[in-house]
């Protein structure tokens, strides 16, 4: 079996453990451990019997759902099965301009969708001081005949760019892609999504997802941000119903599960502290700040052969960083558990890097 290019495959790390799926301890895909909500859940039984008819094409319940949640109208949002649907959208659009800046390290799929519409990309990595990394474009791809393409906070590293440090690449690109797929993790005072200026700028696309936050990867669900007539014309270019019934049901419930959404924000911040710090005692590691709920850390050893000895002994999956070529062998990815599972993957990396 292939070594996955995404976290969160236990059916490789169970056969290289030699384990039932379920017995594996995942770190590797940055979702919250504290969900599915109760009322997503709820929202999910409650439409079963829905099943027998076809979604309503326009998405209207959850599109009105999004607008009430974003203060937006309803044409500005368009859902789409996860934010890897949508993804593939906008790589037609840029495939359409000049070339793509791409910030780098970039997440996989990126390059996935535009090299499936032949995009030009140019690479633009972060200053890869460690524990600084830095936004910012050389003058010579700042041109309104390109395309911009970045996450925010961004993966692999965990940084969050101020709304402040992107505005100006509105002025200087054709079109802006801001993937915000972990933003929902930052509480509200500190968050730094562009959602709120979307309607100032026409060439601003902002993609969201409700899998991360909300523990729903198995539905598939996120949505666009954007001018209408851009979502528009790619509604055109997409399968009929990309949304299932149960999918949508779970989407309302949880945007108006505040008690969930200030649950996980009050977890994070120490769950993610009480990691970091036990990282950063083990000799050989050095975990990077981050805003979002999973932490970059460098190895001193190979963290490829430190992923498989984890499964191997202990039954736990990392994410190795092979697919960012800029971080190779040397980083690894883990994402922010419950204190118990924290506590266990501390005590796994000790036992296995000690030698023990």
């Amino acid at each position: 079996m292939r070594q996955p290019a995404h976290g969160g495959n236990l059916a490789w790390a169970a056969a290289l453990a030699g384990c039932p799926p379920d017995a594996i301890l995942d770190f590797s895909a940055s979702i919250s451990p504290l969900g599915p909500p109760n009322s997503a859940i709820a929202a999910i039984l409650s439409q079963l019997g829905n099943l027998k008819h076809y979604p309503d094409p326009n998405y209207s319940e959850l599109r009105l759902a999004l607008s009430h949640f974003h203060q937006l109208p309803p044409e500005w949002i368009l859902p789409g099965n996860g934010s890897a649907e949508l993804l593939t959208l906008i790589g037609r659009e840029l495939a359409q301009l000049a070339a793509t800046t791409l910030i780098t390290p970039a997440f996989g799929d990126y390059y996935r969708t535009l090299a499936a519409y032949n995009a030009n990309v140019l690479e633009s990595p972060l200053s890869l001081v460690t524990g600084h990394w830095s936004l910012f474009l050389d003058k010579g791809q700042r041109t309104n005949d390109k395309g911009l393409l970045l996450n925010n906070p961004h993966n692999p590293t965990g940084k969050i760019f101020s709304r402040d440090s992107i505005l100006p690449y509105l002025e200087q690109f054709a079109l802006v892609v801001v993937d915000e797929a972990f933003m929902d993790f930052v509480p509200p005072n500190e968050e730094q999504s562009l959602i709120p200026v979307v309607q100032e700028y026409a060439n601003l696309v902002v993609l969201r997802s409700l899998t991360k936050f909300y523990s729903l990867p198995g539905l598939r669900l996120g949505y666009a941000i954007a001018h209408p007539d851009c979502l528009a014309k790619w509604q055109l270019w997409r399968d009929p119903w990309p949304v299932n019934t149960l999918a949508a049901a779970a989407a309302i419930a949880a945007l108006q599960d505040t008690e969930f959404q200030q649950q996980t924000w009050a977890w994070l911040p120490p769950a993610r502290n009480q990691l970091f710090q036990g990282l950063a005692e083990i000799p050989g590691l050095q975990p990077q700040a981050s805003a979002a709920n999973f932490l970059l850390v460098e190895s001193q050893e190979s963290t490829s052969q430190l992923q498989h000895q984890l499964l191997k002994y202990h039954q736990i999956l990392i994410r190795d960083c092979l697919s960012f070529k800029e971080l190779g062998d040397r980083f690894f990815r883990v994402a922010v558990r419950e204190e118990f599972d924290n506590q266990r993957l501390l005590t796994a990396l000790n036992s296995v890097l000690s030698g023990e």
